[in-house]
């Protein structure tokens, strides 16, 4: 029969049959080890002996046993399924996680390369005359991901939506999406990007300015490159960051309003030095603000 019996971790109530008594495995709500508890199996009860059934025989007895096997491993197979299943769960996103993690240093190592040849890292985005923002850094850093043919056909003359443009910017980038970020309905991946600069005076990429390393005077290990986003509906190639004088964090409403990954506890963010950083969502706002800022002197300590 099975045991009812409650978990100590999320105090989570199920059942399980009886033949996993004393054994231990994860808990279908929370993941956590747990140990069955043993129960204690009822005296033989004695009973008068009944008169044979018409009909009864071996044959009818074995049909019966065979349903109850098959009913016993329909019941059991559901609940091995139902308490390895966060395990697995969490397994993926691992694997996802770190080819996040992957992604931005493809990422950081592609800006610290474009430094190595231009002696400035890319601004966070190029002009038209008028000063409002035509080419993101996205594009600008394409020769150093490995996508130079994609680099040469764009049109640095024209917007980056206009038509001529339209061939390159709907090309995919897998290098600019998180895994882990809801498939977009499209079997080969999605135009939007989840990795963004934050902008703004004090920032590395402040604007049309491009920042140098030795103008990162906080140091290169305590200075934010780039972070990761979520729902903003951003082209890879649109030039849009984060505003640091507009940003949320934690983000709350989710979109383009600050820092945020469908990662549980936190995000990934790629550092001046090309290391990638899991920022907490329970980090201190005035951390990440030293993090931010390439020259503010701030203390920030362990994060």
């Amino acid at each position: 029969m099975p045991i009812s019996f409650t978990c100590p971790h999320c105090g989570k109530q199920t059942s399980v049959a009886d033949q996993y008594a004393g054994q231990s495995g994860p808990c279908r709500f929370c993941g956590e080890i747990i140990t069955i508890p043993a129960t204690e199996v009822p005296p033989t009860l004695s009973a008068a002996p009944q008169p044979p059934v018409k009909g009864s025989g071996t044959g009818a007895t074995i049909g019966v046993v065979a349903v109850v096997c098959v009913v016993v491993l329909l019941v059991c197979g559901g609940v091995l399924v139902a308490l390895l299943l966060p395990a697995v769960q969490s397994a993926g996103e691992g694997a996802r996680r770190a080819h996040c993690t992957n992604n931005l240093k493809q990422i950081g190592l592609a800006l610290q390369n474009y430094h190595d040849t231009h002696k400035t890292f890319p601004p966070a985005y190029i002009p038209d005359k008028d000063g409002k923002p035509m080419h993101s850094w996205r594009v600008l850093i394409l020769p150093y991901l490995e996508q130079q043919s994609l680099y040469e056909r764009y049109n640095f003359d024209e917007p980056w939506d206009s038509p001529g443009n339209l061939a390159v910017t709907n090309t995919v980038i897998p290098v600019y999406s998180c895994p882990s970020c809801p498939p977009s309905g499209d079997s080969m991946g999605s135009t939007e990007t989840n990795y963004m600069v934050i902008t703004g005076p004090g920032t590395v990429f402040d604007g049309a300015k491009a920042a140098r390393l030795a103008d990162i005077k906080d140091g290169t290990s305590n200075t934010i490159l780039v972070v990761e986003v979520v729902g903003t509906g951003v082209n890879w190639a649109e030039p849009v960051d984060l505003d640091v004088g507009n940003m949320q964090f934690p983000n709350v409403t989710g979109g383009s309003t600050g820092p945020d990954s469908h990662h549980p506890g936190g995000l990934n963010a790629v550092l001046c030095d090309g290391s990638v950083r899991f920022l907490s969502e329970a980090m201190d706002r005035q951390v990440l603000d030293a993090l931010i800022t390439k020259g503010g002197g701030e203390p920030i300590g362990d994060y």
